[in-house]
């Protein structure tokens, strides 16, 4: 299958920078899903699960699967440029640290009477039910 470049970078470091088949990053309406050839277009990117599916030498396919917070996605001349304030593997986040930063938020969310510290918990909510949420997802897949 055809192949396009890509480069997801977070505030860090890159997160990934090579060739794949397929990308599906989350966007306001759902998965979004981007091949090779895709037409030009821009997205932001919202707290959720992005997938990227590479081809190895010997023709087998893998994916990659990450957590990723807020950003933009932008596809070009059969390239596509991610940037995201983070990307974690499942395998890097921990479970129980994911468990308190959604009670944290719960309980901000909660407190808060005023709009900006109202959105800035929710921000925080939805990031950590999302780590939390691709964690065990992946977790119980690799059983």
């Amino acid at each position: 299958m055809k192949q396009f470049d890509l480069h997801v970078l977070t505030m860090n470091k890159p997160f990934f920078e090579g060739k794949c088949v397929s990308l599906i990053v989350p966007i306001k309406d759902g998965q979004y899903g981007i091949l090779a050839d895709h037409c030009n277009w821009i997205s932001a990117v919202v707290p959720g699960e992005m997938k990227i599916t590479i081809e190895g030498d010997d023709g087998k396919r893998s994916a990659i699967v990450a957590a990723v917070a807020g950003g933009i996605v932008k596809a070009e001349n059969n390239s596509v440029l991610v940037l995201v304030d983070t990307a974690e593997r499942p395998e890097d986040i921990d479970e129980n640290r994911a468990r308190r930063a959604v009670q944290m938020a719960k309980e901000q969310t909660a407190k808060q009477t005023a709009t900006r510290e109202y959105y800035a918990a929710q921000a925080r909510l939805a990031r950590a039910v999302n780590r939390l949420r691709v964690r065990t997802h992946n977790v119980i897949n690799d059983r």
